[in-house]
């Protein structure tokens, strides 16, 4: 029996040995001196598996397979992170940040503004957990070699990605562009989205919307134990919504260091580390937690160059910022800091201004952490990695292990306010969307508190994070901790966590009623608990919520009023629509005739109204604490703001020559391939988001955010089994072969089988070896 593995291991190293290619490009005198060396082994659609004896060599090979499918975006980021986007793409065009947009003169003021903080040099003078772990920092540089590398071997005017052949921005990367990466990761829903507000080179936002953008970052994750899966297993399913284009779009690799890490999943572009995976014991996915970032504090003036804090006067910081522009010519600009953070460049009086605190500020520890993650042999050993380093920045953490437990946990930073503080402290706040957590700046007693097991002080430390662990599942879809298991509901947390007893979303109730039908069985998929097979049927399952709840009354308004007004007044035949809603069978499926005349009816019915205007729900039984997974529901089909919604939907679509029974399929496309799904307020699972409203030629503009990189595992005693899907494919690259062939998969509903052990890649008809020294 023993002697069968040991064979497939053979021959898989066999297989592999007469596969592979060697590049030594710009090689060294003699072997001797090479400082980097890996195996890069590409199976199916080019998923890169990385090997090497070190943490050096593992970064260059991950760094050089990366640039190969992806250098472009990473180069296009570099320009971003150094602040040099108005030189090269002008000042007024829109920058490259897929999650907060804005012009390239506001980025490059922002980024330069970080640069010249020397945060990054500061936290690199630390040891460990504050500063990077060795094993890191290696990995960091052979990155940025390997990269380098790539650049070196292939040369800019012969790269093959169109985008940045040929262009002068296109160059060498260095480790402090990196570690700038990482740290604006960590910065992506604090700092880094209020761009605007901390350089005040754009106007003010409509005060309908406010000036804060929350990332179009969302997530699914659940976390199966023992008593939900049918063989006693540990199943995970990561569903991360994340953007589709950009720096922040997942690339799925696999790193080994045999007898050290071995560690398969997706690493988010331009860092080193996995993300969301497993190894061959432990699986784990985050979601996007409801905690608070960071605080705005109200600095009472002594004039205009400083504030009082405790009777005192502190003068305020001043940073003088020069931004590079094509013609050859610079512009300054003028930030002012304060020993909170930057002072806003809003909100303004002779006697008082306002000034940020982020607490992912100087925060580089989210990368160590997910390295530890990823040598954890079990649940104890990953909640030990995230102790000791503390880094998450703003997700969540829902894992499982071999022995089947499911654990949660918002091991994110949060920053030391209790309830009874934000309330002392509570000051107005300059901007709208900014009400939370304004606090008083003129007192010491209003700084952010310390627990004694938080690693760096102002945050709250593990033993008072919201954590589950249970033998049947936890699940989240961007809801807060509270209903991470209707079974054993949290509280008693402070409310900088966030909420608890509020309403849920749609898609975190049918995630929950999801999971609650394959447990019972009720979803008609095979006997009650999960299998690898039940679980990707229930996450590709296109059901709309929304929908559900609201289809009996849709149905009475439809016998009803069967000729409501528009909100022009003019009266509306709705039967055939009608028809088509009553034919449909809820799910967002390729060919779902009904699912984008909902989608049109239902984002009418939720419109957002202006500042003071009273809300219209549409709920007909509203929501009730006691009740929160069947609460609400029903449409207020008497409303007469449900009958023109209902009219003004139908009316655009004859207007315009649309067809009722448009599916999907027809309406909404990533590079040319059509696609389900359905949207966040609809109440969609694995949802889709696309730029802009539908045209008048019945097509939304191009998905750029929504389901990202899907893996189900099962960890088994004989090793893991996974089925994966990156919807977008793993390179940017038009050229490539890799562009968009797993984007055609997702559109049918189908996984790739992942291949982890040797011998599973070797039997790959498809693989390709290569190795890369340097």
């Amino acid at each position: 029996m023993k002697l069968k593995p040991r064979l497939a291991v053979l021959i898989a190293l066999v297989m592999l040995a007469s596969a592979a290619v060697v590049v030594r490009a710009n090689a060294p005198a003699s072997a001797g001196e090479e400082r980097y060396s890996a195996t890069i082994r590409r199976t199916e659609y080019g998923i890169p598996h990385i090997s090497a004896k070190d943490y050096g060599g593992l970064g260059f090979g991950y760094g050089y397979a990366f640039a190969q499918d992806n250098l472009c975006v990473l180069a296009s980021w570099v320009v971003t992170l150094r602040g040099e986007r108005s030189l090269h793409f002008g000042a007024t065009a829109m920058s490259d940040d897929p999650v907060s947009p804005v012009t390239n003169f506001a980025s490059d003021v922002y980024y330069k503004s970080v640069a010249d903080s020397g945060v990054v040099r500061r936290l690199l003078a630390r040891p460990a957990p504050v500063g990077p772990s060795g094993e890191l920092r290696r990995l960091v540089d052979g990155y940025v070699a390997g990269y380098n590398r790539y650049l070196a071997d292939t040369g800019v005017a012969n790269l093959p990605d169109p985008t940045c052949r040929g262009k002068t921005w296109a160059g060498p990367i260095t480790a402090t562009d990196m570690w700038n990466n990482l740290l604006d990761l960590s910065r992506m829903v604090g700092s880094s989205q209020l761009k605007e507000a901390i350089t005040g080179v754009a106007e003010p936002e409509p005060e309908a919307e406010g000036p804060v953008r929350r990332p179009a970052a969302g997530s699914n994750g659940w976390a199966l134990g023992r008593e939900a899966t049918r063989d006693g297993h540990g199943m995970l399913l990561a569903d991360p919504h994340f953007p589709w284009n950009g720096i922040r779009r997942f690339y799925q690799v696999q790193l080994t260091i045999p007898g050290v890490l071995d560690v398969s999943g997706g690493s988010l572009y331009g860092t080193p580390v996995v993300q969301i995976g497993h190894n061959a014991s432990v699986a784990w996915t985050h979601t996007v937690s409801h905690a608070q970032r960071f605080t705005v504090y109200q600095l009472k003036l002594a004039d205009r160059t400083s504030y009082l804090v405790d009777g005192h006067a502190e003068p305020l910081g001043r940073q003088e910022v020069e931004v590079a522009l094509p013609d050859g010519t610079t512009a300054g600009h003028t930030l002012y800091t304060s020993r909170y953070g930057p002072v806003l460049a809003t909100g303004h009086t002779d006697k008082v201004a306002y000034a940020l605190a982020d607490a992912n500020v100087a925060n580089l520890r989210a990368a160590d952490e997910w390295l530890a993650m990823a040598r954890a042999k079990n649940l104890t050993q990953l909640r030990a990695a995230q102790d000791t380093y503390q880094g998450m920045p703003f997700v969540h953490t829902l894992a499982t292990d071999i022995g089947g437990t499911a654990s949660f946990a918002d091991t994110s930073i949060v920053p030391h306010v209790t309830d009874a503080k934000a309330r002392r402290c509570a000051k107005p706040s300059p901007i709208f969307g900014l009400e939370a957590y304004v606090l008083d700046g003129s007192t010491s007693s209003c700084l952010w508190g310390k627990d004694r097991d938080a690693v760096v002080p102002g945050i709250f430390g593990p033993g008072n994070q919201p954590k589950l662990t249970r033998a049947d599942y936890v699940a989240n879809s961007n809801n807060t901790f509270w209903m991470t298991n209707p079974s054993e509901p949290l509280t008693g947390y402070q409310r900088v966590w966030g909420e608890t007893r509020t309403e849920l979303e749609p898609r975190p109730r049918v995630s929950l009623d999801m999971i609650a039908q394959r447990l019972s069985g009720a979803d008609g998929l095979d006997a009650p608990g999960f299998t690898l097979a039940t679980l990707q049927a229930t996450a590709y399952g296109k059901r709309n919520y929304s929908f559900e709840l609201m289809r009996s009354d849709l149905l009475k308004l439809c016998r009803t009023h069967p000729e409501p007004a528009a909100s022009d007044g003019r009266r509306v035949n709705v039967r055939e629509a009608c028809r088509t809603l009553g034919d449909w069978d809820g799910r967002a499926t390729l060919d779902g005739q009904g699912a984008i005349l909902w989608r049109e009816f239902f984002t009418r019915l939720r419109r957002p109204t202006r500042p003071g205007e009273p809300v219209f729900s549409p709920w007909r039984v509203p929501f009730d604490s006691a009740h929160p997974l069947t609460t609400p529901r029903g449409l207020k089909h008497d409303a007469p703001a449900v009958r023109q919604a209902l009219a003004d939907a139908v009316l655009f679509f004859q207007a315009n020559h649309i067809a009722l029974t448009l599916t999907p399929g027809q309406a909404q496309r990533y590079s040319s391939i059509p696609l389900p799904g359905c949207t966040e307020g609809e109440g969609c699972f694995d949802r889709v988001r696309m730029r802009g409203p539908l045209g008048t030629d019945g097509r939304y503009p191009e998905v750029d955010t929504g389901s990202s990189f899907m893996m189900a595992v099962e960890l088994t005693p004989d090793g893991p089994r996974t089925r994966t899907i990156l919807t977008y494919s793993l390179s940017a690259n038009p050229a490539s072969p890799h562009h968009t062939d797993q984007t055609v998969l997702f559109s049918r509903g189908q996984w790739v089988t992942e291949r982890f052990t040797a011998a599973e890649i070797a039997a790959d008809p498809h693989l390709r070896t290569t190795t890369v020294r340097g």
